[in-house]
């Protein structure tokens, strides 16, 4: 089923297409303009657009031309009565799909043409999706772990991925719940369709509104073509919302709403787009207690938590630390060309004895981090967490109170000093998970960010 666009100045063609094309599934709007079609161009996204070429005022090459500009994502398919090889050359260099004569089997035509517009786009959609996640996509067979809590996490898994449940995984910073998602994703029946992956807590509201529900031309400065939101771009497939617990409280009202309906009306659009998408979502906070301090709307943590799933940190799964460890060796020293043979017994002992509260992720950087380092042919590992620190101008190396001298106190510069060696320690005892340093100096996500970006760390 397709959204369909039919212009014709000819009445009787708009409504023998519209009646034919409903037929066959396809939700069809039709005008009887150039100009009132650039109009609905403007304001919905269609996945083809069936317009004459012979118009007055407006005609079908120039709606060609809008329809490139505004929505290039939308198929355009011309049609004529006249045979001419001029149109014909100008349609095809202006980027039209196809191109048909009025005749007797024009419905034939345009129904396959239509058909194999859709196939196109399929094709296309699922292309970008595979390269976007060539390099990540991961099975079940790829989830490294043979603890009682990595099995037990497995057959929870297979038992939940041929439903098709929302989803919410639950989860310390690090420990993989985009790999859960993707496992439960692939080991599903959705498999060969998109897995589209955003983080609720990297965008402001109204960018993670126009990211999940796209928009149309015009909608906001900048907005100059229609684009497609991941809700649509993961038609078929499955959207992992990470950190959902980010999202404010008006957006979540949203979701929600899309959730329930199962339909999306894209930022600036008047039209509203049928989805079929699995919901997988992540946090890493406690929901519940969310909902209980008013700040995460209840109806949507019943709607997001039908099948929860909690996966366990890597302190509480220590059996997987040598395979972990083993696996991250194998993928660095390669990266690096270096011939790393093994880690050397009692750097392995220390990394079994860690409680690594920066989970998987802050082993995976530690093993990268020692490859780097590493000149011989054994990896050689320091978790001394007691590195150097940086003095702030005008405080004592005792860690006593800074002292305003005779020839004065730089203090937007004492200020800043103390923020970034505040940041850097915190990204340090959290194994370099963002997430988890904004948690210990008591900030927000974004508020963390923003000081990243400001101090250029």
């Amino acid at each position: 089923m397709a959204s369909i666009l039919v212009c014709d100045d000819q009445r009787s063609i708009c409504e023998m297409l519209d009646i034919s094309l409903r037929k066959e599934g396809h939700r069809v709007e039709t005008v009887n303009a150039g100009d009132a079609a650039k109009k609905k161009l403007s304001s919905a996204n269609y996945e083809v657009l069936i317009t004459d070429i012979k118009m007055p005022q407006t005609d079908g090459i120039e709606v060609l031309r809008f329809a490139r500009q505004s929505s290039p994502e939308t198929s355009v398919i011309l049609i004529t009565a006249v045979e001419d090889y001029e149109a014909a050359v100008q349609a095809v260099k202006g980027g039209a799909f196809d191109y048909i004569h009025k005749g007797p089997g024009l419905l034939d035509e345009l129904k396959i043409s239509v058909g194999r517009a859709l196939e196109t786009m399929m094709l296309k959609s699922q292309n970008m999706a595979f390269k976007r996640d060539a390099a990540t996509r991961n099975s079940l067979d790829n989830m490294i772990g043979k603890s009682m809590p990595m099995e037990k996490l497995k057959t929870t898994i297979r038992t939940v991925a041929p439903t098709s449940s929302t989803i919410l995984i639950y989860g310390e910073s690090g420990t993989g719940k985009e790999l859960v998602a993707r496992a439960i994703h692939t080991c599903s029946s959705r498999s060969g369709e998109p897995f589209v992956s955003i983080n609720c807590g990297a965008f402001p509201e109204t960018l993670l509104e126009s990211e999940l529900f796209g928009y149309v031309k015009g909608a906001f400065t900048g907005a100059s073509q229609n684009k497609r939101g991941l809700f649509e771009v993961a038609s078929g497939g499955a959207i992992f919302l990470d950190e959902i617990s980010e999202m404010s409280v008006s957006m979540q009202v949203k979701l929600l709403r899309v959730l329930q309906e199962r339909l999306v009306r894209p930022v600036g659009g008047s039209q509203e787009v049928a989805i079929d998408v699995r919901v997988i979502a992540a946090t890493n906070k406690d929901l519940g207690a969310m909902v209980a301090a008013n700040t995460f709307r209840e109806d949507l943590y019943y709607r997001v938590s039908v099948i929860p799933i909690q996966v366990p940190a890597l302190r509480e799964r220590r059996d997987d630390i040598e395979l972990l460890a083993s696996h991250f060796l194998k993928k660095y020293s390669n990266a690096a060309q270096k011939s790393i043979l093994r880690i050397r017994e009692e750097s392995m002992t220390l990394l079994r004895s860690y409680d690594w509260p920066g989970n998987v992720r802050q082993l995976e950087n530690t093993i990268e981090r020692a490859v780097a380092m590493e000149t011989g042919t054994e990896l050689s590992i320091d978790l001394d967490p007691n590195r150097p620190r940086v003095h702030p101008q005008g405080a004592s190396s005792n860690g006593g109170s800074p002292k305003v001298t005779a020839d004065g106190l730089d203090f937007e510069k004492f200020v800043a000093d103390i923020e970034r060696s505040l940041i850097e320690q915190a990204l340090q005892q959290s194994g370099g998970v963002q997430t988890r340093a904004a948690e210990l100096l008591k900030v927000s996500y974004r508020s963390f960010r923003h000081l990243l970006k400001k101090y250029d760390i």
